[in-house]
């Protein structure tokens, strides 16, 4: 059976759709069962290879154009699909949120369609919440072409049923994972000073601006990282510095998979403040590396608060409030966790294909 994962964007660049799929399509190229797979994705940089193989993956890269790291506009990758897509059993697209699942509709022909929407309800600026109402006709298109639908939460799902009246026999629930293996042996490193941590893309609607605005409410000897990219890292550092916390508040992107974990584990706290959220994979990895957590009383984020191990906040945040939670979850420890592992979800989705090709 022969699987194309398509994904606006892919390793080496970071986020969570990225991070999503690189782990499928790694345990794929490492099955001995009959399995072929590719990934096909864009790069507006154009300056990584058009094809190459990633750990065992042949990855295709097609030029694109990504105003704002949104959308993906890339005839080149649709004119592909439209010649090869039957060149597959199964086309896994990803990602609601740019133009890859509608490549994939329109391309479909003798091949089946596999839809993960990571789907938010909303853009993410007053422009793109706009125009989601007028792309939800197109959207109503995809789904009724997709043979099955994938929401990695509950949350996902209803709101995918809710918004494009989707046949519920063919909307399965599929969590995201994580690999145990990584965080055997993983350990705090000592440090003179308490860090909180936030991990994703720089979005404002990623709530990282709350954080900085928190730092001059609490002790000199509380620091934050943020580790990712996007377009909103100018505002965080112009904020940062008008607030004078900016030699408290350090920048990092491009981590090796090793240093994030690290990162995660050496953290006091990990907060993820996001209006919208299918899954939150980055609070699953700080609470595998035995990390406290504070989410958004928002979206699937809701999923992961128990009051041990992650705590909510509600949505303005209420500095205040947050001042008194970090004081609070900080020392606290992680129990038990009931989190999916990425070879068992792989395993679903092979026999999910099988049902679908058959």
């Amino acid at each position: 059976m022969k699987i194309a994962l398509v994904t606006a964007s892919y390793y080496p660049c970071l986020g969570g759709v990225n991070t999503h799929v690189k782990e499928l399509a790694d345990r794929f190229a490492k099955r001995k069962d009959d399995l072929e797979v590719e990934v096909l994705t864009t790069d507006p940089s154009g300056r990584l290879p058009s094809d190459e193989i990633v750990d065992g993956v042949r990855v295709r890269r097609f030029k694109s154009w990504a105003p704002h790291d949104s959308y993906y506009f890339s005839g080149s990758l649709r004119t592909w699909l439209m010649k090869h897509s039957n060149d597959f059993d199964v086309v896994h697209v990803h990602s609601y949120h740019t133009l890859m699942p509608l490549y994939a509709a329109q391309a479909k022909n003798k091949n089946r369609l596999v839809f993960t929407p990571h789907y938010h309800g909303t853009g993410h600026t007053l422009f793109r919440a706009l125009l989601h109402k007028p792309y939800r006709y197109l959207g109503k298109r995809i789904f009724e072409k997709t043979d099955r639908v994938i929401c990695v939460s509950h949350y996902e799902k209803a709101l995918v049923l809710k918004n494009f009246g989707v046949d519920e026999e063919k909307v399965d629930v599929i969590p995201n994972g994580v690999d145990p293996e990584e965080f055997k042996g993983l350990a705090r490193r000592k440090n003179d000073h308490l860090t909180i941590l936030t991990v994703g893309r720089l979005e404002k609607y990623k709530g990282m601006h709350y954080l900085i605005k928190v730092l001059p409410r609490l002790d000199r000897c509380t620091e934050l990282e943020i580790v990712g990219e996007g377009p909103y890292k100018e505002n965080l550092i112009r904020l940062s510095k008008k607030l004078n916390v900016d030699d408290r508040v350090t920048f990092s992107q491009d981590l090796s998979r090793h240093d994030l974990l690290q990162r995660y584990a050496d953290a006091d706290v990990f907060c993820l403040l996001s209006e919208h959220e299918a899954y939150g994979i980055s609070v699953a990895e700080a609470l595998c590396a035995r990390t406290p957590c504070i989410v958004a009383n928002m979206s699937a984020l809701t999923e992961w608060t128990d009051c041990k191990s992650c705590f909510g906040i509600d949505l303005p945040i209420d500095l205040d409030e947050l001042k008194r939670l970090i004081g609070r979850v900080i020392g606290e420890k992680v129990g038990e966790l009931k989190i999916a592992d990425w070879n068992d979800v792989t395993s679903r989705l092979v026999l999910l294909y099988e049902e679908v090709a058959n």
